[in-house]
């Protein structure tokens, strides 16, 4: 019994501390108090203290619930907010895209020096396309209707037109295309006479014309070594090689009648 009424005295007075920390009026406790209640539990006890305070009428007028006020600003508030973000909402989805970043998504790249000169060279050939009739022979043109021409003017093809000694006077450009270009036919015949004439030597593996530029530096059975001029026909051109070495078995060396 003495332990109980011991605990029973620290709770009420534990009670009283925080009430008066809340300033609530409560009046003073008497040693009456406590001599002329009979003994009762720890729960009854607070009920008493917390009802004597006015505790339960606080708690209950203080709701954390927000008024009918409050709750129309902040749905005015949120409303507004809203209102407000969808301009640019829109203003975001509405934003122009080029065409070009749905292949470069990181834009424009610009083109190497190399890449220029690759796109230069597709557009000349777009422009001059092959014909069917490119791939066909040349074929001598016989006029059906004649056309009548001054009598100053060649009335038949000259008589040296294919002969050996026009081909000597061309110069080796021109000797080089009629080769090139006019593959299987009497003037290839008579271009590659005139160049092994001038002392152009044909290469079977590279399919280009060599000319010695200087004397050779080495020379066996097999293969000769030192600078040569060749003729590009891809760039149409002639460019020199230095250290170059010629290997007989590419050399053709036919002699041409």
């Amino acid at each position: 019994p003495g332990t109980i009424l011991f605990v029973c005295w620290v709770s009420v007075v534990v009670c009283y501390i925080l009430c008066r920390f809340h300033n609530f009026k409560l009046s003073p406790l008497q040693p009456s108090d406590f001599v002329s209640r009979p003994l009762t539990t720890l729960k009854s006890m607070a009920a008493e203290v917390v009802a004597a305070a006015g505790l339960e009428e606080r708690e209950t007028t203080h709701s954390l619930l927000p008024t009918p006020a409050e709750r129309g600003l902040l749905s005015s508030t949120s409303s507004s907010a809203i209102t407000a973000s969808v301009p640019s909402l829109q203003a975001t989805l509405v934003q122009p895209l080029e065409p070009i970043l749905g292949v470069a998504p990181l834009g424009r790249v610009h083109l190497t020096k190399d890449r220029k000169h690759q796109q230069t060279m597709l557009d000349a050939a777009y422009m001059h396309l092959p014909l069917p009739a490119d791939s066909e022979k040349v074929r001598t043109y016989l006029s059906r209707n004649a056309y009548p021409t001054p009598p100053y003017h060649h009335q038949h093809p000259p008589s040296h037109f294919n002969s050996f000694e026009m081909f000597q006077r061309l110069p080796p450009e021109t000797l080089f295309f009629v080769f090139y270009y006019q593959e299987g036919t009497r003037a290839q015949y008579l271009a590659a006479k005139a160049l092994k004439k001038q002392s152009w030597r044909f290469h079977t593996k590279y399919m280009m014309w060599f000319q010695r530029y200087e004397d050779p530096k080495t020379i066996t059975d097999e293969y000769e070594q030192g600078t040569y001029i060749y003729f590009d026909y891809e760039k149409w051109q002639q460019r020199r090689k230095e250290g170059f070495t010629f290997e007989y078995r590419y050399l053709e060396d036919k002699d041409l009648p």
